[in-house]
């Protein structure tokens, strides 16, 4: 995520962001630094590396390499705007990492497949998963057991990523719930609010 500090009042300094000299942002550089910051080993390497998507990037640019196939965008769940960003063949890596040896295999392999590219689409519709994709009912049950698809409603899945229940979890939770030293004096709640407040962070 592009963090915009305000050093003094007029001066922002941009973190995260790779520039080409005084060129234009290079969004994929950009994203490819702020991804080494993943924690995989918390995750034992299971997880491709998620970025958190937020307003101050690029969009034009993002939709640009999500257009050409490279990024996938899902749909994280804990708010309605939230959005992760993955490399599409990171995605696709582990998907089928996480798959040896399992009955679902062959099922998620076919999907992996079919799934369009460039896929601009956050969720699927029982009528494209039946008619286009040419799926069964149980073999969308397989897909949803697998994690490659979660529910949305009853009529339609989004577009998962397996596991990333516990990245959402730590993602919302790790900086609120860190543990302070009897020394600071204010929970981190109330810090994380300072600043947002004060306009030091965005």
């Amino acid at each position: 995520m592009l963090l915009n500090v305000k050093r003094f009042r007029n001066e922002t300094q941009k973190f995260g962001a790779v520039s080409k000299g005084d060129g234009p942002t290079d969004i994929r550089s950009t994203l490819e630094t702020l991804m080494t910051l993943f924690p995989r080993k918390l995750f034992n390497d299971s997880l491709p590396q998620i970025h958190h998507n937020d307003k101050t990037l690029v969009d034009k640019e993002l939709n640009k390499l999500r257009e050409q196939g490279e990024l996938l965008m899902f749909q994280l769940g804990f708010d309605a705007d939230a959005f992760g960003l993955v490399f599409a063949s990171d995605y696709k890596a582990k998907v089928l990492a996480g798959e040896d040896g399992r009955a679902t295999r062959a099922t998620v392999e076919t999907f992996l497949e079919k799934l369009p590219s460039p896929c601009t689409e956050l969720s699927f519709s029982k009528d494209k998963m039946l008619k286009e994709f040419r799926f069964t009912d149980s073999e969308i049950t397989q897909l949803v057991k697998s994690g490659v698809l979660t529910v949305r409603d009853a009529g339609s899945w989004w577009l998962s990523i397996p596991n990333s229940g516990k990245f959402t979890k730590y993602f919302i939770q790790e900086l609120e719930e860190r543990r302070t030293t009897s020394h600071v004096k204010f929970q981190m709640k109330y810090h994380i609010h300072d600043i947002v407040g004060a306009e030091l962070v965005e």
